[in-house]
């Protein structure tokens, strides 16, 4: 939960500030910044990710130990879990935001509030990014299972969560490494991997329901 929560965090900074600003300042600006997220989505994400944590974690957790502390250098697998995957799962959300931006710079009380002079980050802040609040709300709750989704799988390859910490990944991968054909411990699997499944479930239902709730168009029964 940890793990998606500041995930998705990290994702909602990137994605709602690089989609505002493409959106908003549009041009040739809007251009470069939309197609270096359709090269990123080019790209398989967790093998990105596998990737990142084998080259560069080694040389991150020697830096926090020699400039910190020993248990400093013990989170640096967890740093570059919150890093990576929210890293990966921005790019939705900042074609989510310029679509919602591109719709709503052109209404009048943007136009009337750059009349009055207002800088552009003041319209931003004040005027636009407001009213986008919903759409990003939903996909923000939706975004949080995936996550938890890329680190179980992570977790369950040994490249997540590490001893004496737990994951619903690693408890998964500890479970079927004790099936055999003596004796099956089956309670390590189902558990597991019930309370995964529950877990992304109630996420995706409580994404569902926000997103009825923001939606004026949604009948009302």
């Amino acid at each position: 939960m940890m793990v998606g929560l500041v995930g998705a965090g990290v994702s909602l900074f990137i994605g709602v500030l690089w989609g505002a600003v493409a959106g908003y300042v549009g041009g040739y600006c809007d251009g470069i910044m939309m197609r270096a997220v359709d090269i990123l989505y080019s790209l398989p994400s967790v093998i990105f990710v596998i990737v990142m944590i084998t080259t560069l974690e080694g040389l991150f957790k020697n830096w926090l130990l020699q400039n910190f502390s020993p248990e400093a250098a013990g989170v640096a697998r967890l740093l570059f879990l919150f890093a990576g995957l929210g890293a990966v799962s921005w790019l939705t959300m900042a074609r989510i935001v310029r679509g919602e931006v591109l719709s709503l710079r052109t209404r009048s009380f943007v136009d009337a509030s750059r009349a009055m002079g207002a800088s552009h980050t003041h319209i931003l802040l004040t005027h636009i990014l407001p009213n986008v609040a919903g759409v990003v709300i939903v996909y923000l709750t939706l975004t949080i299972p995936s996550v938890i989704l890329y680190e179980s799988f992570l977790s369950y390859l040994g490249l997540g969560i590490q001893a004496p910490q737990a994951s619903l990944g690693s408890l998964l991968a500890e479970g079927s490494a004790q099936i055999n054909s003596l004796r099956l411990y089956w309670w390590m699997v189902v558990f597991p991997g019930l309370l995964l499944v529950v877990m992304l479930l109630t996420l995706n239902f409580i994404g569902d329901g926000l997103r009825d709730a923001f939606d004026p168009r949604s009948e009302k029964i």
